[in-house]
């Protein structure tokens, strides 16, 4: 039904039928959080809700893009005008794609693009790397590029830090091409390498819950870009290419290297640490142990919020208040600074936990929440 709205929308737009309809995902990451720009380990897993684009190739340097979910008529652009930071728009991130794409030698030669989305946007679940893998990939398509879903990830990376202008990893844009269904995605960002983690959580009587703070965050403000900054100088100080070089065991003397520098200091000390939460993780969930995965969630909560410094309040409250209320475990999702927590909870559980968590946040007056199941799904796929 979503392909064909999609189709029909592009029809009505553009007067003509699309060449294909693809999807992709946004996605959770389970644990590994800001250890993708680190080299370090990742373990994200693709969501149901998706963009959706609706693509035919052109021939004559146009690019049409246009999105059902925002005001306005088509934007026309001019494949041998993009220009990177020339865009602070939403169709920086699909017309970004095209210029990776023609940057690295590709012959893209325009195309008409509706697109739609029911990925949160600002929510942490990589709204931005869905709209760009779907670009990205229907292009790989229309112009048999022959391009791997990992080398479509690096080059939609590629799009939203260069041309985008937000410095972040790799990891949403391989989780949304590379994701399977019932799994999540075991990623090492140093090589790219994968292993897709069996992850049926119904199978055994748990539910993942997504909680939308509704407290928007952006990727490309001041800090996320200190944090990256000062992990940089963490690796520099201690004379390794990334910290994910950092051994877990020789922690404690890697940190007492860097001497006085507290902020330094604290920032190594979660992305080292999370590196090893994830290995901790794979070897639970690959030894069926999957309950208790959940106080190894809460531990990384903690990292994130006092030594990354990246929760905010309500991020806080989604986590105390779930654990305080029976969940096996909980924390923040995504970048920081708003965004989602993912709550990992029995099945019995999950109408009580929704509760507390709605009426914590009502006598906290804060806007309500939004709460939802995140079930492991299908990464980026040509859907006609």
């Amino acid at each position: 039904m979503a392909a064909q709205q999609v189709r029909d929308g592009f029809v009505e737009l553009y007067a003509a039928e699309p060449d294909g309809v693809w999807a992709a995902p946004g996605r959770v990451n389970l644990i590994g959080e800001h250890t993708d720009y680190n080299d370090g380990f990742v373990m994200p897993f693709a969501l149901p809700h998706t963009a959706l684009a609706a693509v035919s190739r052109r021939t004559d340097g146009v690019l049409r893009l246009h999105s059902a979910d925002v005001e306005g008529g088509a934007v026309e652009l001019r494949l041998d005008e993009l220009t990177p930071a020339s865009d602070d728009a939403w169709t920086a991130y699909p017309a970004g794609v095209v210029w990776a794409l023609r940057e690295a030698g590709h012959p893209v030669t325009g195309a008409d693009v509706h697109l739609t989305s029911t990925v949160p946007s600002g929510a942490g679940l990589s709204s931005s790397a869905a709209l760009e893998v779907v670009v990205a990939l229907a292009l790989n398509d229309l112009f048999d590029l022959g391009l791997a879903r990992w080398q479509l990830a690096r080059l939609c990376q590629r799009a939203e830090n260069v041309y985008v202008g937000a410095p972040t990893g790799i990891m949403d844009q391989t989780a949304s091409a590379c994701c399977e269904a019932g799994h999540a995605l075991f990623l090492d960002t140093r090589d790219l390498s994968q292993k897709q983690i069996p992850f049926d959580l119904a199978a055994e009587g748990m539910r993942l819950l997504v909680v939308d703070t509704q407290v928007k965050h952006a990727h490309s403000g001041g800090e996320y870009g200190k944090r990256r900054a000062g992990c940089e100088k963490g690796a520099a100080l201690l004379g390794v290419d990334a910290l994910r070089d950092v051994p877990y065991a020789d922690l404690d003397a890697a940190l007492a290297r860097l001497g006085d520098d507290e902020e330094v200091r604290r920032l190594v000390r979660h992305v080292v640490t999370e590196d090893a939460r994830v290995e901790r993780v794979v070897s639970l969930l690959e030894s069926g142990d999957t309950r208790a995965i959940g106080p190894v969630l809460t531990e990384g909560h903690a990292s994130l919020r006092d030594d990354f410094r990246v929760s905010c309040p309500e991020l806080d409250l989604v986590v105390e208040t779930a654990v305080a209320a029976g969940a096996l475990g909980a924390r923040m999702t995504g970048g920081g600074f708003g965004g989602s927590a993912i709550v990992l909870a029995n099945a019995t559980d999950v109408d009580t936990l929704t509760k507390a968590i709605e009426e914590a946040f009502a006598a906290a007056d804060f806007t309500a929440p939004r709460v939802f199941e995140a079930v492991p799904s299908a990464g980026a796929r040509r859907l006609s």
